[in-house]
């Protein structure tokens, strides 16, 4: 099917005509920023009324998650079903699935040296027996039924709608990829479903913008909710667990990202500024999946081709969690270290194989990061699960660190990715991350 559509596709209908430069107060960055900072102070200030904003960022959330399984199918059928050999689907997923385990690898390795490095929890000295694991009782449930073979079957939905109603990526991935290639198949006879589903999916991407439009005050509910219930004085006795993470999720950004984006030509620094509205409203909801949208639309502005943003971003979200990573085995020895129990070498190479296979087991899991170190732990046996209520109350502050770098993970691969295929946009890339020069 010869569906050229650069000039169509509504990220590009939605794109203004020319970049202009508006108040700063009007840009989005702006007011989440303002809204992260006021809910930090209504939280510490008013912590009871500030705990009742809860829905504010919930609903923010749900908002965009109802959005997703449609903007994901669109762009993802439209994508496959433009291509000329359907070869490249399978040879753009492969490229994809190799590059998320190498750079998952490496995300890995870096939360186990960096657990070492800086042995946030040592000092702890905590009885295994002294601890209540009544909280984390949900999450080890869930984490039991987190096998691999649960994990493949749970891809394919009970129906075709079905997967796009409980919004699990991978099931819509899936039908979008089987739905895509079939139109394809069809040639001619395809392009009016080509049309109206390119024409539907400009639909879903201007009810994403208008969404957006609320970020600060999702942003704003989210932060005052969390800083009201768990309160700063909270983070103190943790607080090198904490900052131990969010360095390592920078060292890992600036340096593995950086250098992986210096062999695409391009800089990571400017990437990120790039995306710092994204991040943002990240940072206020503690959740990558809110901006999935935005991020698909961002890439393909960036000069990423459409076919590949459509079949790696979504993929991204459930195969390549570098910061996910990063806080599962960072995690297993921090909760080992404040138990006073040493890990052999063989332990912890068995506790990086493991979080491979884990991380990929809890998409589209509530608290997904949680029920992979549940089953991270399950497999780990000499590290008890209840050890995980010592970091219960600050896991929510750590999601937020890893919930960003995923999205930076994500929007890198798709670039190199694009880079591999020969199909990145190098005029758009410099006009995108350089736009004092053009």
């Amino acid at each position: 099917m010869n569906t050229s559509t650069e000039a169509t596709h509504p990220a590009a209908q939605l794109k203004p005509a020319a970049r202009t430069r508006q108040p700063f107060y009007k840009a989005m960055y702006f007011q989440v920023l303002l809204g992260i900072v006021l809910g930090g102070l209504v939280g510490h200030f008013w912590p009871d009324f500030a705990a009742s904003l809860k829905p504010l960022g919930d609903a923010f959330i749900k908002l965009i998650k109802m959005i997703i399984g449609p903007v994901v199918f669109c762009t993802v059928v439209t994508g496959i079903a433009g291509m000329q050999d359907l070869k490249k689907v399978g040879r753009v997923g492969g490229k994809a699935l190799l590059y998320f385990e190498i750079i998952s690898t490496v995300s890995l390795v870096i939360g186990l040296l960096g657990g070492h490095l800086f042995n946030p929890g040592a000092g702890f000295h905590v009885n295994p027996d002294s601890l209540d694991a009544s909280a984390v009782t949900g999450f080890a449930e869930k984490a039991q039924h987190l096998g691999i073979v649960e994990f493949l079957m749970s891809i394919i939905p009970n129906t075709f709608v079905s997967a796009l109603a409980d919004g699990n990526i991978l099931c819509i991935l899936l039908i979008s990829v089987l739905f895509g290639c079939a139109l394809s198949a069809m040639g001619d006879k395809g392009k009016p479903v080509y049309t109206m589903i390119e024409g539907v999916s400009g639909v879903f991407f201007g009810i994403v913008h208008i969404i957006a439009k609320f970020s600060a005050v999702g942003a704003f509910g989210a932060i005052a909710s969390t800083v009201g219930t768990y309160g700063a004085a909270s983070l103190l006795p943790l607080l090198k667990l904490i900052a131990s993470f969010y360095v390592l999720c920078i060292f890992f950004i600036v340096l593995v990202l950086g250098f992986v984006a210096r062999l695409c030509g391009f800089s990571i620094l400017r990437f990120v500024s790039y995306i710092k509205d994204e991040l943002l409203i990240v940072l206020g909801t503690s959740s990558s999946e809110v901006v999935l949208p935005q991020i698909m639309e961002k890439m393909e502005r960036l000069g990423c081709s459409k076919s590949v943003v459509g079949l790696v971003i979504p993929t991204g979200y459930s195969f390549n969690l570098d910061g996910t990573n990063i806080y599962l085995t960072m995690a297993v020895l921090f909760i080992a270290q404040a138990l006073d129990i040493e890990l052999t070498w063989g332990q912890q190479l068995t506790l990086i194989i493991v979080a491979m296979l884990s991380s990929k087991g809890a998409s589209g899991v509530s608290g997904a990061a949680f029920v992979m170190l549940t089953s991270t732990l399950l497999v780990v046996p000499v590290v008890p699960v209840a050890g995980m209520v010592l970091i219960l109350g600050i896991h929510r502050f750590m999601g937020t660190g890893l919930a960003m770098t995923n999205l930076v993970g994500n929007g890198v691969a798709a670039l190199v990715v694009s880079a591999w295929e020969k199909e990145l946009d190098r005029g758009k890339l410099n006009q995108q991350l350089h736009p004092t020069k053009h």
